[in-house]
């Protein structure tokens, strides 16, 4: 069963994650911070590889047109599995793999509720190389979610849901949130 979000400012949320993990810490032994629905990201430690494609399940059942998802953490990190989850939520039925090649994977109607396009930066340089992706057509026609989103520099949208993805050990992550307006009434999802 994942632990219930522990409420952080979004301003400390990845330092105080990666100094629990590097210390071994559990979050319960912290106290959340004031409750300022417009100040707080949220933690949640996903404890299996399940738990990860559980909570991606939940945030696809509440994705829309438009939105962008994007997921930070390191190789390894789950990020693809994560996206697998989402997918699920979606109807997707089947494999997800990673888009570090083909950099762009689309996932479309009937298999899925609505059109998402799976999206993995790692090997991009220059971001003026994303106009050849055409990812503000895929936004207009379904949702994305962008793996190394930290690629698009100055061209990274404002209103996305940026998920950061912690490896604490071999099967437990921690996610934290960074929660822009047009998502404030959907996170976390449940």
């Amino acid at each position: 069963r994942p632990a219930p979000p522990l409420l952080l400012k979004p301003a400390h949320t990845q330092a105080l994650v990666i100094a629990l993990v590097r210390m071994h810490l559990s979050p319960s032994q912290l106290q959340p911070a004031a409750a300022h629905s417009d100040e707080l990201g949220a933690m949640i430690l996903l404890g299996s590889p399940d738990e990860t494609l559980a909570f991606g399940a939940k945030l696809g059942a509440i994705v829309r047109v438009g939105d962008v998802i994007a997921l930070n953490g390191p190789l390894g990190a789950g990020k693809t599995l994560f996206t697998k989850g989402i997918l699920s939520g979606l109807g997707h039925i089947g494999d997800v793999p990673s888009p570090s090649y083909p950099l762009v994977i689309p996932y479309d109607p009937p298999a899925v509720r609505i059109s998402l396009t799976h999206v993995d930066l790692y090997r991009i340089d220059d971001p003026a190389a994303l106009e050849e992706l055409a990812l503000d057509d895929a936004r207009a026609e379904g949702a994305l979610v962008i793996e190394w989103p930290d690629r698009m520099g100055a061209r990274a949208w404002t209103d996305m849901l940026e998920l950061t993805l912690i490896v604490h050990d071999d099967t437990t992550r921690a996610l934290t949130a960074q929660v822009p307006p047009a998502w404030e009434r959907r996170w976390p999802p449940r």
